[in-house]
């Protein structure tokens, strides 16, 4: 019996061998693209993980309920509070700055400039399409070509006391957008049709728009926004003197914002392409309820984003750069702007997410957006081309573009979570600006743990 043992024990110990040969060539067999028939999915791919945009802070998915924390009973009526799940997000967590925005001019300044010479130097290969795009890594000899560029400058009779400078008129930035809503609509009408070339419903070109928009901020803002008062120092030093770098920019429209949004996420997504690295969802404007959500700060109720019912702490400071009082406006340590991070932030670290600056959001106006949007992250969009004729003689109310947060010329109401007003979209005013938002892309940024 003993013998018969040690036999079966020497006969595994004989096999053992030629199962593992067997495991490591299956395995071998799998990474050189042996084909066993198993469900494998796609090999190759890499974990992903959501990085972290810098200057922005992570929103965790959650409810709340949107709508006016006090009792404005008139306003109830229109917008009665509603209970709103938002999906998490990176959101800025100061308003765009003057340096920021400038970052933007300047590269519009750099592709006009290399545009105008038609130097292939400053040009990438041809790709298989024929297309050229410009080379930005290959350095701009602005001395060397100076007489080649007399054109992007002011000419001689409007040049203000001989200066040379850029002509900002010049300065347009060519983008795209793809018009989902209206792509969503059509295509639910010719759905699971054979492809027609005479059926505009599935006409994919159709959805995919080019605006072109000047981007150079509207300085006169300063004078044009208030009548019989002198803020002509502010035209002249607020966006380009480096006291104002860490200021949030204003005169920029709603369009201005949008193509800021574009130039940013194709910049990052470059990068990631250069690396190998998966392109991730756009930067973009935030909708109205993912800014309210984003002000709350997990403050259920709250009146504004530090909670309140107060503007000011227990030592008597102000919490916020608006209008105190009867026009006081230096009560709150600020008469203009102050920096994007002045003040507390929220308990998502979110700065002046009431008063600085008004911010523009993507959602068009209606007085009772409420009643209408879905509970699910809630959004009514509906985008109008900045220039040329109108659809439609109804288009005209959707240039007006939700503005929230109030402004350092705001009285207390408006910097309120739940208050709400709009601009219209081609407008630029001294009190408005913008911060932008990128969806997150997966369940909760706990997920890389």
């Amino acid at each position: 019996m003993l013998n018969r043992i040690n036999k079966l024990g020497n006969r595994n110990k004989a096999r053992t061998p030629f199962i593992w040969s067997a495991v490591i060539a299956a395995i071998v067999l799998g990474a050189c693209g042996g084909d066993t028939g198993e469900l494998t999915g796609v090999l190759g791919r890499r974990p992903w993980f959501h990085d972290q945009p810098l200057g922005t802070v992570y929103i965790p998915s959650g409810t709340f309920h949107t709508g006016q924390a006090d009792q404005d009973i008139f306003q109830s009526y229109l917008e009665p509070n509603k209970q709103m799940t938002q999906t998490a997000m990176w959101m800025d967590e100061t308003e765009i700055t003057n340096n920021e925005y400038r970052q933007f001019v300047h590269y519009v300044i750099d592709s006009v400039a290399r545009a105008m010479l038609d130097d292939d130097r400053y040009y990438l290969p041809e790709d298989d399409d024929g297309n050229r795009y410009i080379n930005h890594r290959e350095r701009l000899d602005w001395e060397r070509h100076k007489e080649d560029l007399e054109d992007m400058f002011y000419m001689e009779e409007e040049r203000f006391r001989g200066k040379k400078q850029i002509d900002t008129r010049k300065l347009l930035y060519v983008y795209q957008w793809f018009d989902y809503v209206t792509a969503a609509a059509n295509t639910a009408k010719a759905s699971y049709d054979k492809y027609d070339e005479r059926n505009p419903g599935n006409d994919r070109s159709q959805y995919i728009k080019d605006e072109e928009t000047h981007i150079y901020p509207d300085t006169l803002c300063w004078i044009r926004d208030f009548t019989f008062s002198y803020n002509d120092p502010m035209t002249r030093q607020y966006f380009w003197h480096p006291k104002y770098d860490d200021y949030p920019v204003v005169g920029v429209n709603w369009h201005q914002a949008n193509a800021f949004c574009v130039w940013r996420t194709i910049r990052k997504n470059s990068y990631w392409e250069d690396i190998g690295y998966p392109i991730t969802e756009d930067f973009r404007l935030p909708t109205e309820y993912e800014w309210e959500y984003a002000a709350r700060g997990t403050r259920i109720g709250a009146k504004y984003p530090w909670g309140g019912p107060y503007t000011r702490n227990s030592k008597g400071c102000m919490l916020a750069n608006f209008k105190p009082l009867r026009g006081h406006y230096g009560a709150d340590g600020g008469v203009y702007p102050v920096r994007a991070d002045s003040y507390f932030p929220n308990d998502w670290g979110l700065y002046n997410m009431s008063g600085n600056v008004a911010e523009w959001t993507s959602t068009a106006w209606e007085k009772a957006n409420n009643a209408i949007v879905h509970d699910l992250n809630g959004q009514n969009y509906r985008r109008t081309p900045e220039r040329g004729p109108i659809a439609k003689s109804t288009d005209k109310s959707f240039k007006r573009k939700v503005i929230r947060g109030g402004s350092w010329k705001d009285v207390a109401y408006f910097i309120e979570n739940g208050a709400r007003t709009y601009e219209y979209q081609d407008t630029s005013k001294c009190y408005v600006g913008f911060r932008t938002v990128q969806s997150y892309i997966g369940r909760s940024n706990k997920d890389r743990k």
